[in-house]
């Protein structure tokens, strides 16, 4: 009973943003879980270096386009149906984020973050739901932050995307739910990503989250899989519409 509540043997998943980080992580754990693995990067080498590691926990193939290219991105998914006939998971984790001061943030600077973090996303969604609906079952899962909830200086688009990104979420869970389609989001704390290279070369900064984290630290990669597999498999048959905090309580305190 346990084991088939988390089980994703025979299902396909598409996870965008594995070639490193969370996604990747994401990938190695469905990979074990049973699921085929369609792993998504901009480039193509390190995602067959990606996919050398998925490897080694179960079956993966690869898909390199850039989500923000919204045709290339439908054309994939289109693919993934073509020859496996399904598509049972969507796993939205690419994303980007630009820091800079509101006076020199650029409308390019917006653009640029709300293709990728909010636009590819509806996108993507929109044409993977189609054959999950067909088939009366499907997951996608949308990797927000805790800045769906809260807000910072600075990443105003970043900030803008993520909170845009629940409320997509929670529309979708809406309309598709009476499809057998759930959609769900997880909000991240801070962890050590190369994203957050930058934030964690400064000591007042990690000093800052340390503080504001009733666990005193920031999340380790591998810590939010488990989240997303939860999302995606029979354990979280009745889940819809829910942001999962995986923050170490930032959002309690923050």
């Amino acid at each position: 009973m346990l084991q088939r509540l988390f089980d994703l043997t025979g299902q396909v998943a598409l996870i965008t943003g594995a070639s490193r980080g969370f996604g990747l992580e994401f990938a190695k754990l469905f990979a074990e879980a049973g699921a085929l693995v369609v792993i998504n990067g901009r480039h193509p080498e390190t995602l067959s270096t990606a996919a050398d590691v998925v490897r080694k926990h179960g079956l993966v193939e690869t898909a390199a386009f850039d989500v923000a290219d919204i045709p290339a991105g439908e054309s994939a998914i289109a693919a993934i149906e073509k020859t496996h006939g399904r598509l049972d998971i969507l796993v939205n984790n690419a994303g980007i984020n630009i820091r800079k001061p509101l006076q020199d943030f650029t409308l390019d600077d917006w653009r640029a973050v709300l293709d990728v973090d909010l636009t590819a996303i509806f996108a993507l969604s929109r044409v993977a739901a189609l054959g999950m609906a067909k088939r009366g079952h499907g997951r996608i899962i949308n990797i927000g932050s805790v800045l769906s909830i809260k807000g910072r200086a600075s990443i105003p688009a970043y900030t803008a995307a993520k909170h845009g990104l629940l409320g997509l979420t929670k529309s979708f869970a809406a309309e598709l739910g009476p499809s057998g389609v759930t959609c769900n989001a997880i909000a991240p704390g801070y962890f050590e990503t190369e994203i957050n290279k930058e934030l964690m070369a400064r000591p007042e900064f990690v000093k800052f989250v340390n503080d504001r984290t009733p666990l005193r630290r920031w999340g380790k990669v591998e810590e939010l899989a488990g989240a997303a597999l939860f999302l995606a498999s029979p354990a979280a048959s009745y889940v819809n519409g829910h942001l999962l905090a995986v923050d170490g309580g930032m959002t309690t305190t923050f």
